[in-house]
């Protein structure tokens, strides 16, 4: 039942991408009278939805980046190195779980406009490379997490087998425990893809200049631009384009999530 309330939705969606306007003023069950493919060109190019969409592949894609090159390696010593400090260093990141990033985002705001005018520059807003390190550092917590739970089940024969052969701790790293690690940072990249790909409060208080606005920010703008023009076709049209990356994505990796959120529980 609730695969049921999930799917007809997102099929309702698809159907109506499909209609001619005229169509929405009969029954909302009706099957569309053809493939009007037309409102997926009208969004893409006339509502801008393009240069959103490229907008949001660029932000997501270097915020996953710039995430895993500083949780990766934090999770893998948090987990198996000893020294000073790990527990509040950990007890930190923990405590980052529970902190809504919608309560912070005004400050972090008036931090890059005080940024901005101390430096009298205008690089920390309106800056895609900005809003992804934003987003990088807001995911850090839950990353570095569940990265640590999956490291710690990891058996410590492989590097004490690498150290033996004069491997380096980061070349035992990065040559035998990422890969091993595989289906938790298939997990984290899946989970941080979505939040990176449908966040909107933080995108629309950055991104003031219409080119460089995010899918999310320019949907809810079509949505209420075609609302008033009674261009429903375009807007649901618009929102397939949002959906249709993470349905994608979700159904490549749908296997190593399960893996990945299951065996990081195991404690061996």
């Amino acid at each position: 039942m609730l695969a049921i309330s999930v799917a007809v939705p997102v099929a309702w969606v698809f159907m109506a991408s499909l209609k001619q306007n005229s169509e929405f003023y009969e029954s909302p069950w009706k099957l569309p009278e053809g493939f009007n493919f037309k409102n997926f060109t009208d969004a893409w190019y006339d509502a801008n939805m393009g240069t959103y969409f490229i907008n949001s592949v660029f932000v997501t894609l270097m915020a996953i980046a710039i995430l895993l090159a500083v949780a990766l390696p934090c999770a893998y010593v948090l987990s198996r190195f000893s020294f000073r400090g790990r527990g509040i260093i950990k007890a930190l990141f923990m405590g980052g779980l529970f902190i809504n990033v919608s309560y912070i985002v005004v400050p972090i705001f008036l931090m890059l406009v005080g940024l901005n005018r101390s430096l009298q520059v205008t690089f920390f807003l309106n800056n895609h490379f900005v809003l992804a390190l934003v987003y990088a550092s807001t995911a850090l917590p839950f990353t570095i997490y569940l990265l640590q739970s999956y490291f710690a089940t990891l058996p410590r024969a492989y590097e004490e087998a690498a150290y033996v052969d004069g491997c380096s701790p980061f070349r035992t790293m990065l040559q035998i425990m990422v890969p091993m690690a595989r289906p938790s940072i298939i997990t984290v990249i899946l989970f941080n893809f979505l939040s990176f790909w449908n966040e909107y409060i933080i995108a629309l208080t950055f991104m003031t200049d219409d080119v460089m606005k995010t899918l999310p920010v320019g949907l809810m703008n079509l949505m209420k631009a075609q609302n008033a023009a009674a261009q429903y076709g375009k807007m649901y049209a618009g929102l397939v384009i949002v959906m249709l990356p993470t349905l994608i994505l979700y159904i490549l990796v749908q296997k190593k999530l399960t893996e990945g959120m299951t065996v990081g529980g195991i404690k061996g």
